[in-house]
């Protein structure tokens, strides 16, 4: 489950993974036109659950849109020993409770909750190793406060990922409003 983000947002990352990429090469970098938010990660999902999660996940409400600004870039879990470039989302209250009761609507189905801390961020590249990338973490010191863009989201999304030799493709299985009266 995933929010999705403008064609403006995504034109935006363009230039700095164009400008970091080079630093990088042995690093596996994201398309813009495949990021969004993830909400939850579900993973492999047999086919005879789909109905049950489709249902389930038609309850999920929040009171008010989702309100998130793009801005800064980091890496997890640090830049001493990045695994993954991200940038960041800075978004409104509403935000992490609607991620937590996406956990609890699809955990009684059998999807388990996830372990790590909520942390909204678009994923850049993942690093496949620390040596040599000195360069990469100089360079992205220099955007960790520039600003990407802005999106309000009032539905997420059911994407199938598909893992491809150019990288992962995603592609919406359906969409789910979940402010209120909201269209």
């Amino acid at each position: 489950m995933a929010l999705d983000l403008t064609d403006e947002i995504r034109e935006a990352l363009r230039e700095p993974i164009a400008k970091l990429n080079p630093l990088a090469k042995s690093a596996r970098w994201a398309r813009p036109e495949g990021m969004h938010v993830t909400l939850k990660f579900i993973g492999h999902v047999e086919a005879s659950k789909l109905d049950a999660i489709r249902a389930a996940l038609g309850t999920v409400q929040s009171n008010a849109p989702v309100e998130m600004q793009i801005r800064g870039v980091g890496f997890f879990p640090d830049g001493r020993r990045p695994r993954v470039l991200w940038c960041g989302i800075e978004a409104s209250a509403n935000l992490a409770p609607l991620a937590a009761e996406i956990e609890r609507t699809l955990e009684p189905l059998g999807i388990p909750r996830e372990e790590r801390k909520f942390t909204p961020h678009l994923t850049l590249a993942r690093l496949k190793d620390f040596h040599g990338f000195e360069k990469l973490v100089r360079a992205a010191e220099e955007m960790k406060s520039r600003a990407f863009g802005s999106a309000r989201a009032s539905e997420f999304h059911l994407f199938e990922s598909m893992t491809k030799p150019s990288g992962a493709e995603y592609r919406k299985i359906e969409s789910y409003p979940f402010v209120k009266g909201a269209v």
